[in-house]
């Protein structure tokens, strides 16, 4: 079953049980796919919704932290209610040996030999770590191993 398949499903089950704040977030998250494919003038595969759901995740992120500082937790809340149900969509998530041991591979794959060589070592990386990883971290530890070794 496709991502989109399962969000359609999903989006029925949560209209049978009236679960309103989940139904809510699948429609936005239909919303934002439907938006790019017109922008885009094509259908997205499951890896370009994948980066739309880590997109409104972040953007979730950053709004409940806006929202904890202006010192409104009762948005925050929400905020963070969308992301624990978009978050359901995404992978499993690597853990920190798995990030390091593919860290490894793509720059012995790719034969990175400093800094000026990260764009090269992320852009082989992306496919195998979306949805599954931080991507700012997972550009963190490139960085930090690219600058010591």
């Amino acid at each position: 079953m496709s991502l989109r398949e399962r969000l359609q499903e999903d989006m029925k089950a949560a209209m049978r049980a009236r679960e309103s704040d989940r139904l809510t977030t699948i429609r936005m998250l239909q919303a934002a796919i439907k938006q790019r494919e017109v922008d885009d003038r094509r259908e997205l595969d499951d890896t370009e919704v994948l980066s739309i759901v880590e997109k409104l995740i972040k953007q979730r992120k950053d709004s409940a932290s806006q929202f904890r500082a202006g010192n409104r937790p009762d948005l925050a809340d929400k905020e963070e209610a969308e992301i624990v149900i978009l978050s359901a969509y995404l992978p499993e998530p690597l853990s920190m040996e798995a990030i390091d041991a593919l860290i490894a591979e793509a720059v012995s794959n790719t034969a990175a030999s400093g800094p000026k060589d990260m764009g090269k070592v992320l852009n082989s990386l992306k496919p195998q770590l979306l949805g599954r990883a931080d991507m700012a971290l997972v550009a963190e530890k490139v960085k930090a191993r690219l600058n010591n070794g």
